[in-house]
């Protein structure tokens, strides 16, 4: 249990000193000089790496070639579409796509191939099990209901994650105009309680099962973003977008290594591989649907509501609108507006109003992708509730690591 809550504690702190270690010399020094220091630290992992103990691997064991394919290009697929949704089109293609196959984006059929490549490694998969070939992944960790229920728990966590690391900063940055070291001071509240709360959720796993745990995990999430949604101002420093963010961070840092300690414990030792290999994949997805998903509302959202108070506003007319064409902005800081403006024949009264209009536009946006995570985040109390019902540290030896490696029958859910 230590060493569990020792990997959540330093996930979860790597989330506040990245956004330090960004912020503050993107803030004093320039952005540009924050890619060296990441080099930096690739090249001390990667010597640190060296002291890492080698396993022993199995000659007699070939990697499935074809699987790898599969799953490589799934993955490289699905990221390709979902991180290009924005510039090539959710549907119809944009500007900025590539190609288009009768007017339509790529970025969607991109999604769809890799779900139909990834459907095709499964098949493969069971295909070469049923051979008796040893699989590139061995998909007995998720012969249970309890472990599907981890990774899909696993998968909204992540994303969950990813979308808010990357919505709060871009508000505060873009719209406020604010700096990096501002957006750090802003994502703290929740980065350090996520930290706080992974280290301590372990001193629980012996008290309450996973089930216990990951429910009120998701409930403590589905509750704190429409209450962050509620009161998210322009100010972060308030009392309750402060208390929204905690209680968000809480029930995020009791998640984060929950699910992965259920396959952990669940699969046998030999095992250990092959559930490492589905947390890296779910994560790495989610992280890229997350951010997409997140980056496609705060595009959309603002459009539309931009197009009405464009409308609504007596203090826009036609003409001005016109000029600058603010209905197809999509995501524009204030000052920048500001200079926009300043090259047309508007007055300050119908400068300040656009400005507000945009700026209220994306907090819209912003409280409703709120809305839509949250309603994200409940889907997960369901599966939370499919997670083993037993503390980890009762698991049995026998038959519940059997039927985790597809030699017994499992249980009746």
């Amino acid at each position: 249990m230590i060493s569990i809550g020792a990997l959540g504690s330093a996930r979860a702190i790597s989330g506040v000193t990245a956004f330090f270690d960004g912020g503050a010399p993107g803030t004093l020094i320039g952005w540009r000089p924050v890619f060296g220091i990441v080099f930096v630290l690739a090249v001390a992992v990667f010597i640190l790496s060296s002291r890492l103990t080698s396993a022993k691997g199995d000659a007699g064991i070939r990697i499935d070639a074809i699987a790898a394919v599969l799953i490589g290009a799934a993955v490289v697929m699905l990221t390709l579409g979902f991180n290009n949704l924005n510039s090539w089109g959710p549907f119809f293609a944009e500007n900025g796509a590539p190609f288009d196959v009768v007017g339509l984006s790529p970025a969607p059929m991109l999604i769809v191939a890799g779900i139909v490549l990834g459907q095709i490694f499964f098949w493969w998969t069971r295909r070469r099990i049923a051979q008796g070939k040893v699989p590139l992944v061995d998909l007995s960790v998720l012969g249970r209901g309890s472990e599907r229920a981890a990774v899909y728990a696993k998968f909204i966590v992540v994303a969950l994650e990813a979308a808010l690391n990357f919505t709060i900063p871009l508000y505060v940055q873009i719209i406020q105009g604010r700096t990096s070291f501002d957006t750090a001071l802003a994502m703290m509240p929740f980065n350090l309680t996520v930290f706080a709360t992974a280290t301590l959720v372990v001193r629980f796993y012996k008290r309450y099962p996973p089930k216990t745990i990951g429910m009120f995990g998701f409930t403590l999430t589905t509750v704190a973003l429409p209450w962050l949604s509620l009161v998210v101002t322009n100010n972060w420093e308030t009392i309750p977008t402060i208390l929204g963010l905690v209680v968000l961070g809480i029930g995020q840092g009791a998640l984060v290594i929950l699910v992965f300690n259920v396959l952990v414990t669940a699969a046998p030792k030999h095992l250990a591989g092959d559930v490492g290999s589905i947390r890296g994949t779910s994560e790495s997805l989610a992280s890229t649907v997350g951010t997409a998903v997140a980056g496609a509302l705060l595009v959309t959202i603002p459009s539309t509501v931009v197009g009405k108070a464009l409308i609504d506003h007596p203090e826009l007319p036609p003409e001005l609108v016109s000029q600058v064409d603010l209905d197809s902005v999509n995501f524009v800081a204030n000052d920048d507006l500001r200079d926009v403006l300043a090259a047309t024949d508007a007055s300050p009264a119908r400068v300040e109003a656009a400005v507000e209009i945009n700026e209220q536009a994306r907090l819209d946006a912003l409280k409703l992708g709120l809305l839509l995570l949250a309603a994200l985040s409940a889907t997960a109390i369901f599966q939370a509730s499919r997670l083993p019902r037993y503390p980890p540290g009762e698991i049995p030896d026998g038959e519940h690591k059997k039927e985790a490696a597809g030699l017994t029958a499992p249980a009746q859910e």
